[in-house]
C-alpha cells in the first residue's frame, strides 16, 4: 500500500520555494493539510507596517492546497494548481507565523476542490480563506 501522506510530505519539503519561505509541514492525510510559515521581515510587503506580503500569504495556502489534494486517498499522485482564489479578510499580525489548513472535499477524474484558511496567532479572524481546483492526474 502506497503511504501517500509521506510521498506529500516528501515532495512539499523539497519544494525550493517552501523552503525558502520556511515552511512547515504540521499535518497531512485523508485529503488534509496544515503548514506554517513563521513571520519573516524579509517577506514583509509595507515596512511601516511590518505586515507580511499578501504573495507570501498566497504561496503558502496555495502549497498546503496542493499538499490536501496529495494526501486525499483517491488521488493518485501529483497536483497542480488550476484556480485559486484567496479573500484577503485583514492583514495578518507583524511578528507572528502564518498556519494554514486545506481540505479536498470533493474529486472528480480530473480535478480536485479544495478549500482553506490562513490563520496568524491571534486565532480570530482569518488572515485569509482560499477556494481552489487543481488538477488530478491519472484517475
Amino acid at each position: 500500500m502506497v503511504d501517500k501522506a509521506a510521498i506529500a510530505r516528501q515532495f512539499i519539503e523539497a519544494i525550493p520555494h517552501a523552503r525558502a519561505l520556511g515552511m512547515k509541514l504540521n499535518k497531512i492525510g485523508n485529503g488534509e493539510a496544515e503548514i506554517t510559515m513563521p513571520y519573516n521581515a524579509e517577506l514583509v510587503g509595507d515596512p511601516r507596517t511590518g505586515v507580511i506580503h499578501g504573495g507570501a500569504v498566497f504561496a503558502v495556502l496555495d502549497t498546503c492546497c496542493g499538499a490536501a489534494v496529495m494526501s486525499h486517498p483517491a488521488a493518485p499522485g501529483g497536483t497542480a494548481t488550476i484556480d485559486l482564489r484567496i479573500d484577503y479578510m485583514r492583514a495578518a499580525t507583524p511578528g507572528q507565523s502564518i498556519t494554514t489548513h486545506a481540505m479536498c472535499y470533493h474529486l472528480t477524474r480530473n480535478v480536485a476542490f479544495v478549500r482553506a484558511t490562513a490563520m496568524d496567532e491571534d486565532q480570530e479572524l482569518p488572515v485569509a480563506t482560499a477556494s481552489g481546483s487543481f488538477t488530478v492526474e491519472g484517475l
